[in-house]
């Protein structure tokens, strides 16, 4: 999702002098209330869809890892989950089993991620299309995390072949004998897969190519996950500034509610709970600090540093080199605009 951020920083640096700084902190105003919701279309898997075991040793693995990120608490993480997808807790074909082992493949591509194994992390997720008991959502986060490695890769034509297998694996739903009682899940995941699409033209630079994936305003229940940060960001990079704001704080909020809530969230690699809710507050800094509310964009930016540092314990991960790197520019502006002085920025960038 960086990807992105990093060209939104500079195209639309250019434009920025032309917008002036507010002399004050500018309030929030309050989102609808139709926007406070669950944050659940299509994104998590309800306990019911589920084997509790499976789900506790997932999230035993992925703690394991994440609380010291040495060899052994990598190795450690996916012996967990090799254990989890060879035992009785995922084995059957009923789509709660099924539902179980996608999420194990889910969460040993994200430990691979976070290892940097990019390659093994797209690999390990190719098995999750033979389940198909699980509910849709899970197979639809599978792709879009090898379409969002691939990206990160560099390798934008292979990303593009995963979002067309994605698309056709959601429009071959419409044939289940159960479409009409997942209709509204049927919606969120088609609008996954557009945005899936817009995002890869939009990492490309192609702004008037995405369009054609967001041709309809996406109704504010599905403003959350990476389709709807793709959204934000699209509307963004098309001068749309006020609904952007919007849609960037629906995500950040939706981000957070779906990390409280601590259901198995249906996405992997760098396209998980926490890259979205740092990506999303990255990019809603950026826009602020682009509309000249300094104030605003270094809180969001701020908590983004933040989310980084503690997702991945290092000042040197490239996620949080992205973040300073957008203070940076955020803090450069703002004294570009105020005729300040730019101690701030060279102290950000030491840190880079």
């Amino acid at each position: 999702m960086f990807r992105i951020a990093a060209k939104l920083s500079s195209r639309t640096s250019s434009s920025s002098s032309a917008l002036k700084a507010n002399p004050f902190p500018t309030n929030l105003s309050p989102l609808p209330i139709s926007s406070f919701r669950p944050f659940t279309v299509g994104l998590e898997l309800e306990s019911h869809m589920v084997v509790p075991d499976a789900i506790r040793m997932i999230n035993y693995a992925v703690n394991q890892w994440r609380k010291e990120r040495s060899l052994g608490s990598f190795r450690m993480g996916l012996c967990v989950l090799k254990h989890c997808l060879s035992c009785e807790l995922t084995e059957g074909r009923d789509s709660k089993h099924e539902n179980s082992k996608g999420m194990a493949m889910l969460a040993r591509s994200t430990i691979l991620y976070e290892r940097g194994e990019y390659t093994e992390a797209i690999e390990k997720l190719e098995d999750v299309q033979e389940l198909t008991n699980s509910y849709l959502g899970v197979r639809v986060g599978a792709l879009e995390a090898q379409a969002g490695l691939y990206l990160e890769m560099g390798k934008d034509d292979l990303a593009a072949a995963v979002a067309d297998k994605c698309m056709k694996v959601v429009e071959n739903q419409r044939q289940a004998k159960d479409f009409e009682v997942q209709r509204r899940d049927f919606v969120a995941h088609f609008i996954r897969a557009k945005a899936l699409k817009g995002l890869i033209e939009l990492v490309k630079g192609n702004v008037d190519s995405a369009e054609e994936f967001f041709d309809e305003p996406i109704d504010q229940k599905y403003w959350d996950g990476t389709a709807g940060l793709t959204y934000a960001e699209f509307l963004h990079r098309k001068g749309n500034y006020s609904l952007a704001k919007e849609v960037y704080r629906s995500v950040v909020l939706g981000a957070t509610q779906i990390r409280r809530a601590g259901n198995p969230y249906l996405a992997a690699g760098n396209m998980s709970a926490n890259q979205l809710l740092v990506g999303s507050m990255c990019a809603y800094g950026q826009l602020e600090a682009l509309m000249g509310d300094f104030y605003w964009a270094e809180h969001e930016l701020g908590k983004a540093l933040t989310e980084a540092e503690e997702a991945h314990g290092d000042p040197k991960h490239p996620l949080v080199a992205a973040v300073l790197a957008s203070l940076a520019l955020m803090y450069r502006r703002k004294a570009i605009q105020e005729h300040s002085s730019a101690l701030l920025i060279q102290e950000v960038l030491h840190h880079l």
